[in-house]
Parts: C-alpha cells; structure tokens; sequence
C-alpha cells in the first residue's frame, strides 16, 4: 500500500513538488557512511573492548522480534537523520500546534484511527510508557509506543508490541511522509511572509509514530509526551487515558520555574470525557491538575488514594511488590527495576490499563497476565547493570528530582563498598542541583562531557563540582570513554594490592545521552 492509498490527500502534482523527492532522497541516502550505526556516542574499538570486559549479559542484550538492521539499513538510517537535524532540534520549541496540525490533516489523521493513552510529568514517563505498553501486550490489545528521547538509535522511539520498529521500516516512513512534510513546510513559509518555522524534528517523528501506528494497524497507542504537555507535538492525539507522572521543575527555559505553571502546561493532555491517573504530587501542582480535570469533565483517580504501592522488598534484580489497583489488590509482583520511583511507577501504569478496560470496582486485570508484562519490562538507561568487577550502572536522571530518586535507590538498593560518579550534565539544566543529590552516595566523581552541542563544559561542571565534593574528589576528563575508563580505576583502588576488590561500583548518571554513550562503550544494543 502506497502513502496515497493510507492517506490519500495529495495530488499527483503536489506530490511531485515535495522538497524530498524521490530523486532527492536517493541522492540524501547515497550520502550515508563514516558515522557509527548508533546515531549518537563513540562508536567503539579497542578501547570499547577492553570496557567491555565484565560486562553482564541479559535480557536488555536481545529484543526479541525484532528484525536484524543490516549494514545498508543503518547507512539509510544515518542519512535520514542528518535530514532531520536540519530541522529545529527538540530543545527548540513554539507553543503552537498548527504545524503538527497541517500535517496529520494531509496525512488523514492516522491518530484518530486508534484510541490513545497519554503520558506526561517531569520524571518517569518512559518507565511509566513501557510498563504500560508491556501490561497492554500481555493482555492482548496491538500496541503502538512512541518515546523519546531515544538513548542510542533513533528506532528505539517507535515499537510495534512492545518491539522497536527496524532502521529499514524507520527509512520507509520517512521516504513516504517525505513528500507531505514538504507540502507543510511551504504552507507555513507562506502562512507567514517566507518566515515561518518548519516543521520541527520533533513534529516529522512523532507523525512518522503516528503513521507507523495506523499501518500497522494498532488497537491502542501509548504516547510519552516531549516536551511539557498542551504544546507537545502528541497533544493533536485526543487520550482517554492521561497519565501523570510527578511533576517538578525541568526545562525551565520553555516551562517557566513556577510548579503551577509547569502543571498547568502539562495538564493539558487530559482531555474531555477522559480518565486522569495522577501520581503524588506536590500540592501546587495537584491543584492545578484537579483544576482541569474539573473543566473538561474527566474522571480522576489518585496515587494513595485510588490506587498505589501497599507494600515492597529489594530483590535479586529487581523488586517484589504488592499493588493497590482500581479494582483490587495485585500481589507477588515481581518488577526487574530498582527503586520506590520505580514502585509508584508501576502503580501508576496498572491504574492506567485498568482504566482503559475500564477495570475497577473489584473487577480485576488477570493476576498472571500483570505479574508476567512487569516480570517482562526493561527500561534501558535506568539504574541499569552494564557490568560487573566492578559493577557500572546508568541512570539517565537529569534533573534534581531524578538524581535525588536515583541516589536513593542506589543508597537503599545496592551494597557498594566504594562508589565512583561518571557525571555529563548538558548546559541548560541545573547542574548544581544535580551534584547536589549525588554527592550524599558518591565517594569520588569524575567529570566529563557527551558528544552533544549542548553538553556543558567538563571545565565548568568540575568547578561546580568542586564546590559539592572539594577538590580531592573530583577528576575531570574530557571524554566519556576517558572517564569510563578512569572511573573504573579508581573504583579498583585499594591501599593494599593483595586485597581482593569487593563492591566496589560506578555511576554513570547526569543525561540521557550520557547513558547511551555508555552504554554503547560497554557493548549493548539498542533496546
């Protein structure tokens, strides 16, 4: 089936005059090489070997289902993307959703042709995201997800039943939304006199998620928003379910640093006639999220009241939990993540999917069908084991209130004699808050920026740093491969050389693209 036969809105003549015609786009791929497969990060050798040595293996190691890229796929991949960093980049936004609008109408509103459950918050929305893709998978449904930021390869954002779509299918979509993207980008250049954004790269993703999700077809999508909630490119989808994570003060270039103003912007994914699950929140933001759940009429259920956390034991990998659900109690649960952020997430996305069947009022989720999606979940990039002698984990808290949950999940969770931070913060986010929550559980921290243009100065952040651990604490390097390697030394120090090391651990932590870069290092695919 042809873009014109799904969507069929386009005349032959527009067609023709996209801006990425066929002949266009041939010529875009034949560019592809030089870069690594990954789309982001170093890319690997000798270096990346030796790094690898220890590294534990399983389950986040293979994603089963899904098709192999080859060599020609992921140079097509690479190509697509470069087109797309010609767009304005994701940390670029305009509270407007006219353009993203223009293109679902032209594409025929595929996001109509599935019903929606909506993620939004500051902290946990791909955790929640996947836990909820994973429930719904194991029930039956089809499932389309669309996250973001990705940690190494653009594909991860986009998964069919709970499998990332291939570097192959990714290109497909971008070749036959190519010809659209055009017809809107002229649209709006003259909307406006010739100076009129765009669309973002943010808006050409989330309509290929949305274009991926109606060919499949799906019978339900879970999106995580972007980026704040009414403004996010994901809002032209109407949700009956809108779940809220915990809500704190992040992006505060485009949020503001009021909490109620940030509440405000993200409670504009509940929508009227919808069902709003609300994590714990701070006061001021619950009142603004009640606020609108009262204006538009939807239904409102709240973690520690309708639903929650009764109970939860560290396990081996993981933890064991006891879950309050809409409908009833959810015992012997085991969850292969660490942390009570962890727990409450959990709690918020059975709540979500009960909802959705409309579960409640003593009408359960099949036991075995919950206990089997959270024993099944994985999400990459959260205090996730890479390695063991010693033991690097990741977490791609990048923010205060994620650092502060992280720290005490490492704190409670984990047995470290001696723990090392690998620390890469980008320039626009609160870097001493930051440092603030990690230096409590780290003995020593090294300093080092990712290949991003907004990564802040390893310079700069070490003089931070100093401030936090004083200056016998903090080494600064430059490179994330650099500071791995360092990292991994200084975990091994011991005062005598015939004493076997034990527990000893690094922290790879301060961004997301600071936990793909290591995990790219230390030998993982993508997941």
């Amino acid at each position: 089936m042809t873009s014109d036969d799904r969507w069929g809105r386009v005349s032959a003549d527009q067609d023709a005059s996209g801006d990425a015609d066929a002949d266009e786009l041939a010529q875009l791929l034949a560019m592809a090489g030089g870069a690594d497969d990954t789309g982001s990060g170093p890319g690997g050798g000798a270096l990346a070997d030796a790094l690898s040595q220890g590294v534990t293996t399983g389950p986040s190691d293979d994603v089963p289902g899904r098709e192999a890229d080859d060599a020609e796929s992921l140079a097509a991949l690479r190509a697509v993307e470069a087109d797309l960093d010609q767009r304005w980049p994701e940390t670029r936004i305009e509270p407007s959703l006219e353009r993203i609008r223009a293109l679902v109408e032209v594409l025929g509103d595929p996001q109509r042709s599935y019903p929606v459950i909506h993620v939004a918050g500051t902290n946990g929305k791909s955790s929640v995201t996947r836990m909820i893709d994973a429930l719904l998978t194991r029930i039956g449904p089809r499932t389309g997800r669309f996250t973001s930021p990705h940690l190494q390869r653009a594909t991860e954002r986009i998964a069919l039943d709970g499998v990332p779509i291939s570097a192959r299918r990714y290109v497909e979509l971008y070749t036959e939304l190519a010809p659209y993207l055009g017809i809107v980008d002229r649209a709006q250049e003259k909307s406006a006199q010739g100076e009129g954004p765009k669309l973002s790269k943010f808006e050409v993703l989330t309509g290929m998620a949305f274009a991926a999700f109606a060919d499949a077809p799906v019978d339900v999508a879970v999106l995580e928003v972007g980026l704040g909630g009414s403004w996010d490119a994901t809002n032209v989808a109407d949700a009956t379910i809108a779940a809220i994570t915990p809500i704190d003060v992040d992006h505060v270039n485009y949020l503001g640093p009021e909490l109620g103003g940030i509440a405000a912007e993200k409670a504009g994914v509940i929508k009227e006639g919808s069902v709003a699950l609300m994590a714990q929140q701070d006061p001021a933001a619950a009142k603004v999220l009640l606020e609108r759940a009262v204006e538009v009429g939807a239904e409102v259920a709240r973690s520690g009241l309708e639903f929650g956390v009764l109970g939860r034991e560290v396990a081996v990998g993981g933890q064991q939990l006891r879950l309050q659900g809409l409908g009833g109690e959810y015992d012997d649960i085991y969850l292969p993540l660490f942390g009570e952020h962890q727990a409450a997430n959990a709690s918020l996305a059975l709540a979500s999917v009960e909802a959705f069947f409309g579960a409640g009022a003593s009408r359960k989720l099949d036991i075995d069908a919950v206990r089997d999606a959270f024993a099944s979940v994985r999400v990459p990039g959260r205090l996730e084991r890479l390695r063991s002698a010693p033991t690097v984990v990741v977490d791609a808290a990048h923010n205060p209130h994620g650092a502060r949950a992280a720290a005490k999940a490492v704190r409670e969770e984990f047995s470290f004699r001696r723990l090392v931070g690998v620390v890469a913060i980008l320039r626009d986010k609160d870097a001493e808050g930051i440092l603030s929550a990690l230096e409590p559980v780290l003995d020593e921290v090294v300093i080092t920026a990712v290949s991003s243009p907004r990564a802040m100065d390893p310079d700069e952040l070490g003089s931070l740093a100093v401030g936090f651990f004083g200056a016998d604490r903090v080494v600064v390097e430059t490179r994330m491969d650099a500071a791995l390697e360092t990292a991994i030394g200084l975990a091994e120090e011991t005062d005598d050389a015939d004493t076997p090391v034990a527990g000893a651990g690094v922290l790879v932590v301060g961004s997301v693209v600071a936990a793909g870069e290591a995990r790219t290092l230390l030998g993982r695919e993508p997941a």
